[in-house]
Formats: structure tokens, C-alpha cells, sequence
């Protein structure tokens, strides 16, 4: 299954080494793009800066799907495989394909749609590139199952001259355009975010205590010919009191006269905001479906609940696996196209563990028990 001849080395050049889908236009970093896609992309990246839960979702995602290796099916080129699977470049500064495709799954949950390219020079296959997804267009060809990609190159589009170097996944449709995980989550992130905002905006208020001193003269001509500078003498000595703390001194203050001290806000409380912050962090994490107790949140769960979830998840992360696996093939299979291997080769994953040892301990001894106790009944 060689997607590139053997004899294609001699006709590579440098120049067709270039990367084909990496930005070609300058754009400014922190401004606003224009609505579309690119706008939809720079939200998704400013709204996992802006909620850490988020972003820990993900990152938990990519990591729990855990690694893989390439089997040959000529077992000849297996340690040549090995070899470039463990060391081939990605980017400028990552190494190995497991580098590669955390990186691709994580741009795939991000923005919906990930592309990537393979990179050749005189002596074949060089590299693995990750590029930007907005910058790549993908379009119907001849027939309805025909690719053709096209590259951004300013307010043009340019058709990329080798697309069978191209790696293009799109998430939730096979329309080309891909949906995010994270779509529908930003409104509900906006609600809390203004939450967390109040909760600062009230600490400001009430908990950095102020206090306010009242100075009440009594009824007496004399007092109350010098409240003006009483009141005043007051203010200094409680703005010394209260700055002495700085420097590791304690100082009493000490009024005569009616003098009144109170806490600013001391009987206003705080709202409750345990009750929306979890109805909105349940709403994102069932978007994410991982469960609570891998992003440190103590909600009350059952052990058969919790053990509910980690199926779940299992499920999810063997469906972001199968949306890997074609990718990773046909990296595989050039490689093995250009060094003359006649087959390609399959992806195995490893073993997804998301229960306790002991737990997988115990089922693997009543397995066996299991199986010990057939083997003498049909005996």
C-alpha cells in the first residue's frame, strides 16, 4: 500500500521540500481577526487561557489516550520502523511520532479540524509538520470522495501542489470544516468568569477590612468649638495605629470622647455562589465527559458511579483513537513505501488503564479461577 514510489527519491529537490501548509502572511498577534474562522480559532485558545478546568480536560485527554507502535508487516523493516517512530522531527523542536500525534489530537479537539504534512528531502521522508488548520481549505475534487486542499496565502488561495503529503482530520462531519469540543462552552465560560470577577470585586470590598471612625462631641460648647481639630487629631493617631503593623510594631489607640469604630460591610455577607459555579462547571464537564475526580473536584460519587465514568471515558478515548489511526498509517506506510517495504503496517495502542491495580489484579485471579474451574468440568 505505498503511497510514494521508490524511485520518487531521485526526482525530490530541495525545493519541494518546503512546507506547503505553514502561514504564508504576517498577521499581528494580538489583535482581533476578522469573524470567520480565524476569529472562532483565537476564542478557542483565549477561552482555555482563560478557564484552567477547561484546558486540563484536554490536556488529560490527549495524555490518556495513551501510546502506540507502529507494526511493519515485514518484519524485515520492523527496527527501521521503530527507529522512525522514535526519532523522526516534528516542528521545530519535538521528536518522535507520539510527539506528533499529541499534538495533532490536541489541535483536533481544539478547533475541530487538524492538519499536519510529511516532509522530504534528497534522501525521503525528513519530518512531520503540525500546521494551522484555518490556513488549509479542503474542497470536493472530481468525485465526491476526491480531496483537494488549498493553502492561504494572503486574500488568495493557492492549490497545494502535493497533496498526498497532507495530513487533514476534521472532527463531528466529513463536510471538511470540523466541530470543536469546545464549541457551545464559551457563553457558559462568560457566565463564569463574571462569577469569579463578583467574588473578587466583593473580597475587595468586604474582605480587605476598612473601618470607619466616628467622632460623636457631646452636648458641651467647648467640645464642640474643636471637633474640627479633634476630629482630625483622631484621624492621624488611627492612620499611625493602623500603619505600625508595617513595621513590626504593635500601637493602641487611644481616644477620649465618644468614639466610634466600626468594619466597614461586617453585616453584609458574601452570596453563595457554590450552587451556579457547580451548575455551570457540570455543564462544561459533561461537554468534555471527563469524569470530575480526574480534575480534582470532590463531588459526591458512588464507587459504582465513579467506576461508570472511567467506562465512559474509555469509550471517548477509544473514538479519538480510531480518528488517529488512519493518520498514523499513512505516515507509516510512506515510510515503509521509501525504504522498499512491500506492506504497511498497523497501529496497536496500548492498554487503556483508567482503575486501580488491585482492582485489575482481582479480575484477572477470578479469570483465571474462572477458567481453572471449566477446564475441570470439562474434564
Amino acid at each position: 500500500m505505498g503511497l510514494f514510489k521508490k524511485n520518487r527519491k531521485q526526482t525530490v529537490t530541495v525545493a519541494q521540500a518546503a512546507i506547503q501548509s505553514a502561514e504564508r502572511a504576517e498577521r499581528e498577534r494580538f489583535s482581533l481577526p476578522s469573524y470567520g474562522e480565524v476569529c472562532e480559532r483565537e476564542l478557542y485558545d483565549r477561552l482555555r487561557a482563560a478557564v484552567p478546568i477547561i484546558d486540563a480536560a484536554l490536556t488529560k485527554i490527549v495524555r490518556l489516550t495513551g501510546g502506540f507502535c507502529l507494526i511493519a508487516e515485514d518484519a524485515q523493516l520492523q527496527q527501521q520502523l521503530d527507529g522512525f517512530s522514535a526519532n523522526v522531527p516534528v516542528g521545530l523542536t519535538g521528536i518522535g511520532i507520539q510527539t506528533f500525534a499529541d499534538s495533532y489530537l490536541d489541535s483536533l479537539l481544539t478547533y475541530g479540524s487538524a492538519v499536519g504534512e510529511m516532509l522530504y528531502d534528497e534522501s525521503g521522508l525528513a519530518g512531520l509538520y503540525i500546521g494551522d488548520s484555518s490556513n488549509v481549505t479542503v474542497r470536493y475534487g472530481k468525485s465526491p470522495c476526491e480531496r483537494v486542499y488549498y493553502m492561504k496565502n494572503g486574500d488568495k488561495t493557492e492549490l497545494i501542489r502535493y497533496p498526498e503529503r497532507v495530513l487533514f482530520t476534521a472532527l463531528g462531519n466529513t463536510n471538511g470544516k470540523g466541530v470543536s469540543v469546545l464549541r457551545g462552552l464559551p457563553s457558559l465560560s462568560g457566565i463564569l468568569m463574571r462569577i469569579y470577577e463578583c467574588i473578587g470585586q466583593n473580597f475587595d470590598r468586604i474582605g480587605n477590612v476598612r473601618y470607619a471612625v466616628t467622632y460623636k462631641p457631646s452636648a458641651d460648647s467647648g467640645e464642640r468649638g474643636f471637633a474640627r481639630e479633634r476630629a482630625m487629631q483622631i484621624a492621624k493617631e488611627w492612620s499611625d495605629g493602623m500603619n505600625s503593623a508595617k513595621y513590626g510594631v504593635v500601637k493602641d489607640f487611644v481616644a477620649v470622647g465618644d468614639v466610634d469604630i466600626k468594619v466597614i460591610g461586617a453585616e453584609n455577607q458574601l452570596y453563595d455562589t457554590n450552587i451556579p459555579v457547580r451548575q455551570i462547571l457540570e455543564q462544561l464537564i459533561s461537554k468534555l465527559s471527563i469524569p470530575p475526580f480526574l480534575l480534582g473536584l470532590s463531588w459526591s460519587s458512588t464507587e459504582r458511579m465513579s467506576a461508570q465514568q472511567a467506562d465512559i471515558l474509555t469509550t471517548e478515548l477509544e473514538y479519538y483513537r480510531r480518528i488517529l489511526t488512519p493518520v498514523l498509517q499513512r505516515i507509516g506506510n510512506a515510510f515503509l513505501s521509501e525504504n522498499g517495504g512491500n506492506g504497511g503496517c498497523r497501529v496497536e495502542w496500548d492498554f487503556i488503564n483508567l482503575q486501580d491495580e488491585a482492582e485489575l489484579a482481582l479480575a484477572r485471579l477470578r479469570n483465571s479461577q474462572a477458567l481453572e474451574i471449566e477446564r475441570k468440568i470439562k474434564d
